[in-house]
């Protein structure tokens, strides 16, 4: 493919940015839980959720601009396999919205305000409530979670198939 071709058919500089700062902020943020899970500190789920709330307020604008913003046309591929790669794309922005926003639920109705890197904190906006807390940890930890790590393995798994088996350069788009 040549360069001038290339260009024509990669995303936005904007979209690409989105992309990859939605990954860096979707792994920091699992980082910082294992981090939690494994080591005697309170900081870390702070840091957690001030990276949760990043990523819910990142995909948001996300979301905005991939409205706004023209796709490159498609590769030409089967229409099942379009459908299959809109709608994985589609679950991917749901989950890394639903994911946060059933964090920052979770945290709000069990009474804690979610301090955002000592910026602002948002405050608990709800009237607490035990059951629903321990309703959404089960969806933010138990459903959210693993449906994030299948999509996500899914569309790495799709881009590779493309770049190393049918050799169509896909990767470079989002570059």
């Amino acid at each position: 493919m040549n360069n001038i071709h290339s260009n024509l058919t990669k995303w936005s500089v904007a979209s690409r940015i989105f992309h990859w700062v939605s990954a860096i902020l979707l792994l920091i943020t699992w980082i910082m839980i294992l981090l939690y899970d494994n080591l005697d500190s309170k900081v870390y789920i702070g840091l957690h959720k001030a990276f949760g709330v990043s990523l819910l307020f990142w995909m948001i604008a996300r979301v905005i601009s991939r409205i706004f913003t023209k796709a490159p046309p498609a590769l030409a591929m089967p229409k099942w396999q379009m459908l299959l790669a809109q709608l994985s794309h589609f679950a991917l922005y749901a989950l890394l919205i639903a994911m946060p926003m059933a964090g920052l639920l979770m945290s709000v109705y069990g009474g804690r305000a979610v301090d955002v890197f000592g910026l602002f904190q948002i405050p608990v906006f709800v009237t607490p409530d035990r059951g629903l807390a321990r309703l959404f940890n089960d969806w933010h930890t138990d459903i959210l979670w693993p449906m994030i790590i299948v999509f996500t393995l899914m569309h790495i798994g799709a881009a590779l198939y493309h770049q190393f088996i049918k050799k169509d350069n896909i990767m470079a788009r989002i570059k």
